[in-house]
């Protein structure tokens, strides 16, 4: 008889338990806690380690980018918008560490002058965070459906930029939304809509686009975002607002911004 209540004590104890992992495997943790590789939320090495998902993670995955851009680094820069900025209440850190993570080439290997770097062009792009989507994108059209046929642009839909990057035109949401398993041909506002869906489409164009160019100094990665409009005298103010967060951005993670500074 004593054994039989013991069995079924143990046997209650650990279906609360397995209820409990089952919820937990949900993850969406609250401020603070880290979602494990797992699907967990908790705190420490196990959740924050290798493999960490989102939240303040410290190990391999997320770790290094974790540790780089901190949470004060982000707010630092975010703080600057204006409180009436509608990606102040849009985009935050944690968004763009479960971004990343889903690169893991990227989180794995990122160093402190990339963050710098990248986040530098964020700050021109979409000022401090402040902007989701282009000031009057609407009213541009973006569609060049005739020289890339096979990205037909979907009826009264705008391919404007979006997200801190401002992806734009029909083919880079296209190809961006192939990459990404999003429909964003079709649904181009899904960019505007979450703000880890933004991040994951501005390091799409990161990884893609910028990152190849990255040894050639910061001046190359400025001609590989918007070129054809800022580099060659085209306009030095937008090209010398870049460097001047680049090397902001380089002090507060104690990097030398290196040669080759404008494009």
């Amino acid at each position: 008889m004593a054994l039989t209540k013991i069995c079924l004590i143990l046997f209650l104890c650990l279906l609360g338990f397995y209820s409990k992992t089952v919820k937990a495997q949900n993850c969406g943790c609250t401020s603070g806690l880290c979602c494990s590789q797992y699907g967990y939320c908790g705190t420490g090495p196990d959740y924050c380690g290798s493999g960490c998902r989102s939240g303040p993670c410290t190990g391999t995955q997320g770790g290094n980018l974790g540790t780089i851009v901190s949470q004060a680094f982000f707010n630092n820069i975010i703080n600057r918008a204006d409180n009436g900025c509608a990606g102040k209440r849009f985009y935050t850190r944690d968004s763009f560490i479960s971004a990343a993570n889903t690169f893991p080439n990227f989180a794995n290997s990122v160093t402190r002058r990339e963050i710098a770097t990248m986040f530098a062009h964020f700050t021109q792009e979409v000022g401090y965070f402040c902007y989701i989507e282009e000031i009057n994108g609407a009213s541009r059209n973006y569609c060049d459906d005739k020289n890339f046929p096979q990205y037909q642009c979907a009826p009264g839909k705008t391919y404007y930029g979006r997200g801190p990057i401002q992806l734009s035109w029909n083919y880079n949401y296209a190809q961006c939304g192939q990459s990404l398993g999003q429909d964003l041909l079709r649904q181009p506002e899904l960019v505007s809509s979450n703000p880890t869906l933004a991040f994951r489409t501005a390091l799409w164009f990161w990884v893609n686009n910028v990152r190849p160019v990255l040894n050639q100094g910061f001046g190359a990665t400025i001609r590989a975002i918007n070129g054809d409009l800022e580099c060659n005298g085209r306009s030095p103010d937008k090209v010398n607002a870049r460097i001047s967060y680049y090397r902001d951005y380089c002090g507060q993670l104690g990097v030398d911004p290196g040669p080759n500074l404008s494009c």
